[in-house]
């Protein structure tokens, strides 16, 4: 199923994210782990893709394999910037072999090395020729604080809308706290013509470490609110795992408050986190089949 119609639906969705091994030695336990959060039955899963394409075979597998086993539908990433268009050309044609019609097309992290390619510089490039290479329904990356490379709001704006003009049909947000620099940046995007769906990244924080890590990563800020949690919580690691699930569930019950339907949580390849999460939205999720 293609997401996009999905998304056309005022019905709330909750999707999850898991990311494939590194190494073919930890396949079977990723892919059980996958299993364990696609038996949960979220609307869509997404599989992300390691740099430099080092994990390519590895997202076709899982996410044909979920796609299949649990008629999950599945969003594969590709990134590029590491890739040249041959090597991008062989992935698409693996993704469609395996039935896969949803691509999450990222530029990716620049290599530690700082080595790249030089067929792709920008996602835009690279949904362009996903555009070219079938008939996909295709998904971009925005950034609610902006993109730590980019220096003024209004650039990252303009730059996300080159990426929506090039053929995005929705839009997936990094990560973030709080869900007001959501809604600000959701007011600028739509001002600045931006009309695909645009669905908020929501991260469950459920260790003390996963919070520095993922901050030094994103540059995402921190409200006060949650620095206290993490400062009273984060030395016992049962009671951060329980509130952090808790805070996330909240920011998704104020984002569906605020008509906010379509709902991706990174699960970071953690099913009790991913039914936490369900389980806190049960009542929410049973109400809209009423």
């Amino acid at each position: 199923m293609r997401i996009s119609e999905l998304l056309k639906n005022d019905r709330i969705t909750i999707s999850f994210e898991v990311f494939p091994p590194k190494t073919s030695d930890k396949f079977d336990t990723v892919l059980d782990t996958a299993r364990a959060i696609a038996g949960l039955h979220p609307d869509f899963m997404s599989v992300t893709y390691g740099a430099g394409g080092g994990t390519s075979a590895f997202t076709a597998d899982i996410a044909a394999d979920l796609q299949k086993t649990y008629d999950v539908p599945m969003l594969a990433h590709l990134t590029c910037v590491s890739s040249t268009k041959d090597y991008v050309a062989k992935t698409v044609e693996s993704y469609k072999e395996k039935g896969i019609e949803n691509i999450m097309a990222l530029r990716g992290d620049i290599p530690k090395e700082g080595r790249i390619a030089e067929d792709y510089h920008h996602a835009c490039e690279l949904i362009y020729d996903l555009k070219e290479k079938g008939d996909f329904c295709i998904g971009g990356a925005c950034y609610p604080e902006g993109h730590v490379e980019c220096e003024h709001k209004k650039d990252d704006i303009r730059y996300l809308k080159e990426k929506v003009d090039a053929g995005c049909d929705f839009l997936t947000s990094q990560m973030f706290f709080d869900n007001n620099i959501f809604y600000n940046f959701l007011y600028r995007a739509r001002e600045a013509g931006i009309l695909v769906p645009i669905l908020p990244g929501i991260m469950p924080i459920t260790a003390k470490k996963q919070l520095s890590r993922s901050v030094a990563m994103s540059g995402t800020n921190v409200p006060a609110r949650f620095s206290a949690i993490v400062d009273r919580f984060g030395d016992d690691p049962a009671a951060m795992k329980q509130v952090g699930i808790v805070y996330a569930t909240d920011q998704i019950i104020d984002l569906i408050a605020n008509g906010v339907n379509h709902i991706h949580v990174y699960s970071m390849n953690k099913p009790d986190v991913a039914k936490g999460i369900l389980d806190n939205l049960s009542a929410v999720l049973a109400g809209q089949a009423q």
